[in-house]
């Protein structure tokens, strides 16, 4: 992060708008990541930024990173624990692309899948396809989403310190700990950020200028 950039504090409300003005700036279909550990609480704020765009007139679904894993399968080949595989291996990219991003993107047809695999049921879900219109949106939340090369025309990450991460993090989910230090360190989410979100306290987010 450049030290020439300010901090502002903000609250969660202003965060949102910030990032619905940022979206409905930009014309035809808009592809949005909100990138964040689960600590962050990037789902709820997806839904927020969602309700402010459709007060705006623009058709928004949103789409949760965690209902397009692989299944446990594959998944979980090596262990529950395997750090490799929760970095890298856990989401199923090609779904992605293919049922939301790609269908999306302005060549796409407009027809988007908001939820592929029930992770905890270890089953495909029986949902329906939304059709996105000329101007509509996908905002995509979830962990680990950045460095893949997924297209998106707009993306915030909320970073959480090491130790306000390790604080917030359940004790059965710990073993995830390294990998988010290996996400920062390989990936450089805050580097790719369009907007850079100061998250160790949720409650109370500070956005970078």
């Amino acid at each position: 992060m450049s030290p020439t950039r300010s901090i502002r504090a903000v609250s969660r409300e202003a965060l949102a708008e910030h990032l619905v003005e940022r979206t409905d700036a930009l014309p035809g279909r808009v592809r949005v990541a909100i990138d964040g550990p689960p600590p962050t609480a990037t789902a709820e704020l997806a839904e927020a930024v969602a309700e402010g765009l459709r007060l705006r007139g623009r058709e928004t679904v949103v789409v949760r990173a965690g209902d397009f894993l692989r299944p446990a399968s594959l998944r979980l080949e090596y262990g529950h624990h395997d750090e490799d595989m929760y970095l890298d291996g856990w989401l199923d990219e090609g779904a992605l692309r293919r049922e939301v991003l790609d269908p999306a993107g302005p060549h796409g047809a407009g027809r988007v899948l908001p939820r592929l695999w029930d992770a905890e049921r270890d089953r495909a879900y029986r949902e329906d396809y939304r059709e996105l219109g000329p101007a509509g949106v996908v905002l995509v939340s979830g962990a680990l989403l950045l460095g893949r090369g997924l297209p998106f025309e707009l993306v915030a990450h909320l970073h959480m310190g090491r130790a306000a991460l390790a604080r917030r993090t359940p004790p059965e989910e710990r073993w995830t700990l390294p990998v988010f230090e290996r996400y920062s360190r390989e990936r450089d989410p805050s580097g790719a950020a369009d907007v850079l979100v100061m998250a160790d306290h949720p409650e109370r987010p500070a956005m970078r200028e």
